[in-house]
């Protein structure tokens, strides 16, 4: 969990809680790991989380204990949570289907404990329902990778047989790879060798190494006409430049990435060629449902690497390097597991977080 902002990745026992009203208590099988659990865990964002906390918003497992008035989920079921853990309901965005733009959000693993442990709560509104047959170590990436990507495709309004290019094919890219092919579109992918070969397996036409090509929107424009969409995953700022050199006229560039800083727009290019450049954050629970699908009907596969709860601390190193980061390409998925190797049937979380309720039992949870 994360203690203090920039410590070492540590493993404590904290105590369970007691599922409020809405709420549902969730035994853990898998958590997907995020990028986002690097910005939490140092701080680094303009909006801060408050330690002690439990990161992780891609964790799948079973309902065991439902709070008062829960009528949507049972014991039993299986869910996930997300990073949109939560919203009021009750305010403009909320009102008009964009709840992820909520100012009274929660986020899990953020504002709320999450997913790094044996158990965690969530809202019975917001708990994302698990198709059966799905796999625990592939479906937990769906939960924030392809959400984000399957949203950003959907507001870039791209259309079948049109080009779509994905700069950056990591953790994300190589997700959205895969659906923006499913949603019918010609794929072009940006990133290095080893990346381009991943992309190339899961159907990009046409591939551009971002390392060797002196320019790279024009490699694009040359190969495709132009794109009709850009989704942006990469986490340098100088993708974001070199995006709106890649859109056709009357194109779409939609940014999911969030490195630091800011970039340079050619403003001439942006008026006269009509462009469109919008940012999106994850996905709304409609748009949780149809990623979803996607994956249970066999369109969507994440390439997964899988690490036990106490080897966190290596898989996300202090230094912010790692996933998403250039050198990965896949998404990582922690198993709910004790240092022992245990499953351990009890968790626990921090009273200071503000989580009401009785105290028992034990958790293994990860973060620094």
């Amino acid at each position: 969990m994360v203690t203090e902002f920039g410590a070492p990745l540590s493993i404590n026992e904290l105590p369970l809680p007691t599922p409020g009203p809405g709420q549902a208590l969730v035994k853990l099988d898998t958590s997907g790991v995020c990028h986002t659990d690097l910005h939490a865990a140092h701080g680094d964002w303009p909006v801060k989380p408050s330690p002690p906390f439990v990161p992780g918003h891609e964790g799948y497992g079973t309902v065991v204990e439902v709070g008062p008035g829960v009528t949507e989920i049972a014991v039993g079921d299986k869910v996930g949570n997300a990073w949109l853990w939560s919203a009021c309901g009750h305010c403009e965005y909320c009102r008009t289907g964009w709840e992820t733009l909520c100012e009274r959000q929660s986020n899990g693993g953020y504002s709320v404990n999450g997913s790094f442990g044996t158990y965690m709560l969530v809202d019975e509104r917001f708990a994302a329902r698990i198709p059966e047959a799905c796999d625990p170590v592939e479906v937990a990436p769906i939960l924030c990778a392809g959400v984000t990507v399957y949203k950003g495709l959907k507001v870039a309004d791209t259309k079948p047989g049109q080009w779509m290019v994905i700069s950056g094919i990591g953790g994300l890219g190589h997700v959205a790879v895969q659906y923006a092919k499913a949603m019918g579109m010609r794929v072009a992918a940006v990133d290095i060798d080893d990346k381009l070969d991943l992309a190339r397996e899961l159907g990009a036409e046409v591939t551009v190494n971002a390392a060797t090509t002196s320019d790279v929107a024009a490699a694009i424009q040359e190969q495709t006409g132009g794109a009709h969409g850009v989704l942006v995953t990469a986490v340098h700022p100088q993708a974001f430049g070199q995006a709106i050199g890649m859109a056709r006229r009357g194109g779409t560039i939609v940014f999911v990435g969030l490195p630091p800083g800011d970039f340079p727009a050619p403003i001439f290019d942006v008026v006269l060629k009509g462009l469109t450049i919008r940012g999106s954050i994850v996905g709304t629970r409609q748009d949780m449902v149809e990623a979803l699908d996607f994956y249970a009907r066999g369109l969507i596969k994440p390439t997964v690497a899988t690490t036990r709860l106490e080897d966190i601390k290596r898989r996300l190193p202090a230094d912010g390097g790692g996933q998403d980061r250039g050198t990965d390409r896949h998404r990582l998925s922690v198993s709910a597991r004790s240092p022992r190797g245990e499953r351990n049937e009890d968790y626990r979380w921090p009273a200071s977080v503000g989580v009401s309720g009785s105290f028992r039992g034990r958790l293994w949870s990860a973060r620094g």
